[in-house]
C-alpha cells in the first residue's frame, strides 16, 4: 500500500455539500484514496508539508483540443472571427501525424497539470497522416492525468458545402467502426478510472445529422458520454435556423443529444428555452470564457444557466483560439465575465472555484472526484499562499481574486505530478523543445 499524509494544512476547500472550509487539518491519501481527514494523523509513509497551503480538489477540464498547442497564436487567425480562424488553420493541421498528436498533448496536458488541472476532457476531431485517438491517450498516460479523450470527427468537407477541406473529412461508416474501436480497448467504466472514452462528432456545421444521430445510439449502447460544440456564436446560430429551421438546443434535442451522459461546449448564445431545456434534461455545459473572448463570441449565460439548474463546467478550449491553457486563470475569467455583464455580486470567487472543480466532475459523470472528501479519488492541488500573488490576501479561500495562478504541488489518483512547481512524470523541457521544432517545422 502508497501512502501520502499532507500535513497540517492551513486551509482546505472541501469543495463537499457543506461546502466545508477546514484549518490546520492532515489528510491522507492510501492506494489512490483519500481515507482520514483530521488533525494530528500520523504516518507511515511519505509526509508533505501543508502549513503555508491552501488545498483544493484537483481542477477538472471539461473542454480541449490539445492538438492545438502546436498553432498558437497564428498569423492570420489572431484576429478572426470563428468560421474564418477555422479556415486559416485547417491547411497546417492537415500536416499533422501521430508524433505532432502525441508532443502536443503532452505540452497541452503538463501546462494544465501546472495549473492545478488533475483531470481532462479532450476533444480531437480529426486525423491526418495516420494520427489516431491513441496517440493522445499515451501521452495522458505519461504525463499522469486523468483523461477523458473523445472520439471526434468531421464527415461533411468543402465540397458538399462544409467548412473543413474534404483532406480532413472522414467516411461515417469509418468514423463509427472507430468509435467501436477505441472505446472498447480504452474506456474504463470503474470508479478510479483513469481514461473513459466520448463520443463527439465535430459540431452541427461539419457532421451529418445522421452522424449525430447513430453517434447518440451508439453511446448509449456502449454506456459513454456525448459531447460537441452547440451555439458558440451568432454565425453557429445563423447557420442552424438557415440548414436545420431550428436553434441549435432544439436541433440537440431531436437527434438525441440532451440529458446528463451528454455535454456540450460553449453555449454563449443559448436563449430561456434552451437554458429550460437543458435544466430539465441536465445536460452539461463546458463553459470556455478565454476563448470566447477571444473570439469575440460573446459572454455565455452562465448565471441564468447555474440559477435554473444546468450542470455548467470550464473548458480552456484549443490553444490555438484561448492561447493559453491555465484553469484557475478560466475560473477567474468565468468570475469576471459575469460580474461584467451582472454585477459585482453576479458570482463569487468560491462559487467559480466549485464549477471549476466538483462542476467539472460532476459532469463529466465523475461522482469519485472533485471532492476533498473520505472515500473520494486522491486528486489534490496544493497552492503556495507563501507566493507573491497571494501575499498580503486576508482570504486564502479567494484563490481566484489574488492568487497563486500555478500550483505548487499536485497529486492525481495519489500520485504526485507536480512537486514544487515542476512536472515530475516527464521530461518537460525535452518536449518543449520538440514542440518547437515541430511548431517551426509546420510554419515552413
Amino acid at each position: 500500500m502508497t501512502e501520502t499524509l499532507l500535513k497540517n494544512a492551513r486551509c482546505v476547500l472541501t469543495m463537499n455539500d457543506a461546502q466545508d472550509e477546514l484549518r490546520g487539518v492532515d489528510i491522507r491519501i492510501k492506494d489512490g484514496v483519500i481515507t482520514e481527514i483530521g488533525q494530528g494523523l500520523a504516518s507511515s509513509g511519505a509526509v508533505v508539508l501543508a502549513d503555508s497551503t491552501l488545498i483544493t480538489p484537483g481542477l477538472v477540464n471539461t473542454h480541449h483540443h490539445l492538438y492545438q498547442t502546436l498553432t498558437r497564436a497564428v498569423p492570420g487567425g489572431q484576429d478572426a472571427l470563428l468560421f474564418g480562424w477555422l479556415q486559416r488553420l485547417y491547411p497546417i493541421w492537415a500536416k499533422f501525424g501521430p508524433e505532432e498528436m502525441f508532443i502536443s498533448a503532452q505540452i497541452g496536458l503538463a501546462e494544465l497539470a501546472l495549473s492545478g488541472c488533475t483531470m481532462s476532457s479532450d476533444h480531437l476531431y480529426l486525423y491526418p497522416n495516420g494520427a489516431r485517438l491513441d496517440d493522445t491517450i499515451a501521452a495522458a498516460g505519461e504525463v499522469g492525468l486523468r483523461f477523458h479523450p473523445t472520439r471526434g470527427a468531421m464527415s461533411i468537407g468543402e465540397s458538399d458545402g462544409g467548412l473543413p477541406p474534404d483532406s480532413l473529412v472522414e467516411k461515417e461508416e469509418a468514423i463509427l467502426n472507430d468509435c467501436i474501436r477505441v472505446v472498447d480497448q480504452f474506456h474504463d467504466p470503474n470508479p478510479g478510472a483513469m481514461v473513459r472514452v466520448g463520443l463527439a462528432p465535430c459540431s452541427p456545421f461539419s457532421v451529418t445529422h445522421d452522424l449525430m444521430r447513430e453517434a447518440a445510439l451508439l453511446a448509449r449502447d456502449k454506456g459513454v458520454m456525448l459531447h460537441t460544440h452547440l451555439a458558440e456564436n451568432d454565425e453557429d446560430i445563423a447557420y442552424s435556423l438557415e440548414k436545420f429551421g431550428c436553434r441549435p438546443g432544439q436541433y440537440a434535442e431531436d437527434l438525441g443529444w440532451t440529458g446528463d451522459d451528454v455535454w456540450h461546449a460553449h453555449c454563449v448564445k443559448l436563449d430561456g428555452k434552451e437554458i429550460d431545456l437543458f435544466a430539465k434534461t441536465k445536460t452539461g455545459v463546458a463553459h470556455c470564457p478565454c476563448s470566447n473572448c477571444r473570439l469575440g463570441s460573446g459572454i455565455a449565460p452562465v448565471r441564468a444557466m447555474r440559477d435554473a439548474g444546468v450542470p455548467v463546467a470550464l473548458g480552456v478550449d484549443g490553444s490555438a483560439s484561448n492561447d493559453v491553457g491555465n484553469l484557475v486563470t478560466e475560473a477567474r475569467q468565468t468570475m469576471l465575465l459575469q460580474r461584467v455583464a451582472l454585477g459585482a455580486d453576479a458570482m463569487s470567487a468560491r462559487e467559480a472555484l466549485t464549477i471549476a472543480t466538483r462542476g467539472g466532475a460532476e459532469v463529466l459523470g465523475r461522482g469519485d472526484c472533485g471532492q476533498i472528501a473520505v472515500s473520494k479519488r486522491a486528486d489534490i492541488a496544493l497552492w503556495d499562499l507563501k507566493s507573491i500573488e497571494a501575499a498580503g490576501s486576508w482570504d486564502p479561500a479567494a484563490l481566484l481574486l489574488a492568487g497563486p495562478r500555478k500550483v505548487k504541488h499536485l497529486f492525481v489518483e495519489g500520485r504526485q505530478v507536480v512537486r514544487d512547481g515542476t512536472i515530475t512524470t516527464i521530461d518537460l523541457p525535452r518536449v518543449i523543445e520538440r514542440q518547437n521544432q515541430l511548431a517551426a517545422a509546420l510554419a515552413n
